[in-house]
């Protein structure tokens, strides 16, 4: 298999079975320690003086962006910052804190800020466990089609080997065989209503993010966190905002 097609910003749309990148051993390594230092560096900018409601302007479609595990919606604001600029109205869900909750539990909170503030045609922008509470969310409970699409970026959509070997019952979560994610990975038709955006690298999903039936679009890059501050993914995220 192929890829399918090459979009702008360096990002390849792919079909599902294409092979993955071979990335050596030294690029890995560095990719590897640029994405902890980018996570710690977002974890430290948590503390600034933003506040969501500097993104709820704009008159374009509504976005809700779901940050990772152990993430705050901060960790969003390289995506949310072009986005608003774009003309989107940007919503953050603070009920989610860091997102160590479940994914049905965070997914019913997602849908009760939807009702409570009438929000509809809604895009979601997600990241890592973020993408598995919007999928959640679209499959099981949205039955009047507030959520209109999702932009998931690097979300173990096949889960991560890595789980089994987690110390916490909300990252071994994560596992393929993890009753939730079998479930959502069963949900097939949700999924041509899914870009899902990933690295050739990523530190925590060495199996890669590919979803089937969805538009896969695979970045010439690597890591889990710092590919939300680069701007092919903001490109392949404004691409799918605008419906290219």
């Amino acid at each position: 298999m192929t890829d399918a097609t090459t979009g702008g910003g360096g990002g390849t749309r792919t079909t599902p079975g294409v092979p993955p990148v071979r990335v050596g051993l030294v690029r890995r390594a560095r990719w590897a320690l640029l994405d902890w230092v980018y996570a710690a560096v977002w974890q430290a900018r948590s503390l600034g003086p933003t506040t969501a409601d500097d993104y709820r302007t704009g008159d374009r479609q509504a976005v809700v962006v779901i940050p990772g595990v152990y993430e705050t919606w901060h960790f969003m604001r390289p995506l949310m910052d072009v986005l608003h600029d774009r003309g989107h109205p940007v919503h953050v869900l603070t009920v989610l804190r860091h997102n160590v909750k479940p994914v049905p539990v965070s997914a019913e909170e997602v849908m009760a800020y939807l009702d409570e503030h009438d929000l509809r045609g809604v895009l979601v922008v997600a990241h890592s466990k973020g993408g598995l509470i919007g999928k959640y969310a679209m499959t099981r409970l949205d039955p009047h089609g507030r959520i209109d699409r999702m932009v998931a970026v690097s979300t173990p959509f096949a889960g991560s080997k890595y789980a089994v070997l987690a110390p916490v019952r909300h990252l071994r979560v994560f596992r393929a065989a993890d009753p939730v994610l079998a479930g959502l990975a069963r949900e097939l038709d949700a999924n041509a209503r899914i870009t899902s955006v990933y690295g050739v690298f990523d530190t925590l999903i060495p199996g890669g993010s590919e979803l089937t039936g969805a538009e896969n679009v695979r970045l010439d890059l690597g890591g889990h966190f710092r590919i939300l501050g680069d701007r092919r993914t903001a490109a392949a995220v404004l691409r799918a905002a605008d419906g290219d």
